[in-house]
């Protein structure tokens, strides 16, 4: 491999140019290593510490302290992974474009935004610029593309590590009966004041009349109009329509963005009589239209869970996606270990990669750069080692 040798100051010249812009003894930023012809600053070490502090709080807040403890001293070796594999991508000329248009569309539904607009001012709002969001974004997708392609592609699983992993992990397997639902509710809807145009008695001419309540002919009206509109959504179901784009246009409920569904429900949690037609369902299967307090609702099981240990064909995907990942961590540490070897890493006395290799290579010191390094002040504008 062609290695670069990275220029000695990077910003520094700048304030040479124009001294008289910041003191002599300002420090702006810290540099604590440098990976071919990128840096790593002690900023983005901090924010990756104050991360890694509040990731450990939300997942074990009585153990956070031990997982800290254990996971810092990583740190350096993660930011310095990243910016390996951002090389790498670069390299292979994967720039993550039309996939970071697709990943924030994604997550701007998961969040039921309406706009990216909202998604930018939703960033904003957790203390970081959309700019950096997005940079973020597209850097966590150039890695996994990298990962994918370079190391995931390699690896293969063959029947027998399935099968022996699902006979030595049964008892972990046991479950019990559950059903994943989505639904769709068609809400009546209230009928239109018929007094709305009214006018108000004199004594209470600026106050706001209150709409007359709907007459019993009135809400039996929208009753039955919601029933017919539910029949309607089921006809197009069984025919063959997608529940889950019904769901989205027509349903009245809270679930309707995320195409009706409800997550799991065990045996118990349900009303009684609800819980006995569901649980008779298989999955795939819907129900008829169910009047409720809220309206009248179709569900349908999208799956059902059976109690004890699934079936080898039910978890062989979940089996393949753990044996990945227990193959992956060692051949992605023993790949980016390779690409440490055949690039110019330099750390800072007092910084510890954990996982560098015994045969790395330190940038090249050269006259050139000595003789600049004698020239500068040794207050220096920009923190270089």
């Amino acid at each position: 491999m062609n290695k670069t040798k990275l220029p000695l100051l990077l910003v520094v010249a700048g304030a040479m140019l124009f001294p008289g812009l910041m003191p002599a003894d300002t420090v702006v930023e810290e540099i604590i290593a440098r990976v071919n012809n990128e840096i790593i600053t002690r900023t983005e070490f901090a924010r990756s510490r104050d991360q890694l502090k509040q990731e450990a709080q939300q997942q074990n807040p009585s153990g956070a302290d031990r997982l800290v403890a254990e996971k810092q001293r990583d740190i350096l070796r993660d930011l310095i992974d990243q910016q390996l594999l951002l090389q790498k991508g670069k390299d292979l000329g994967i720039t993550g474009d039309t996939e970071l248009i697709k990943r924030l569309d994604e997550m701007r539904k998961q969040m039921n935004l309406q706009s990216m607009e909202e998604l930018e001012k939703a960033a904003e709002a957790q203390g970081i610029s959309y700019e950096e969001f997005k940079q973020n974004t597209r850097n966590q997708i150039i890695t996994q593309r990298v990962i994918g392609q370079e190391v995931g592609s390699h690896m293969t699983l063959n029947k027998d590590e399935v099968k022996k992993f699902y006979e030595e992990h049964q008892t972990e397997m046991q479950q019990p009966e559950q059903i994943r639902l989505s639904e769709i509710l068609v809400a009546p809807k209230a009928p239109a004041a018929a007094a709305a145009n009214a006018s108000p008695p004199v004594a209470a001419a600026d106050a706001t009349p209150t709409p007359p309540a709907p007459s019993q002919a009135e809400t039996e009206a929208a009753l039955s109009a919601a029933q017919a509109k539910a029949q309607d959504l089921l006809d197009q179901i069984r025919k063959g329509a997608s529940f889950e784009d019904l769901a989205k246009k027509q349903s009245d409920g809270p679930s309707a963005a995320q195409g009706g569904d409800l997550s799991y429900f065990k045996r118990g949690v349900l009303a009684k009589e609800l819980e006995d037609r569901v649980f008779a369902l298989k999955a795939g299967e819907v129900t008829d239209v169910i009047r409720t307090k809220q309206g009248f609702v179709i569900l349908r099981v999208t799956e059902h869970q059976l109690a004890g240990v699934p079936t080898l064909k039910e978890v062989e995907p979940r089996i393949q996606d753990a044996l990945y990942m227990q193959k992956l961590q060692p051949a992605l540490r023993a790949y980016l270990t390779k690409l440490r070897e055949d690039a110019f890493i330099d750390i800072k006395p007092g910084y510890i990669d954990s996982g560098a290799s015994a045969r790395q290579t330190k940038p090249v010191e050269t006259t050139a750069r000595d003789v600049t390094a004698k020239n500068l002040k040794k207050k220096k504008k920009l923190g270089v080692f």
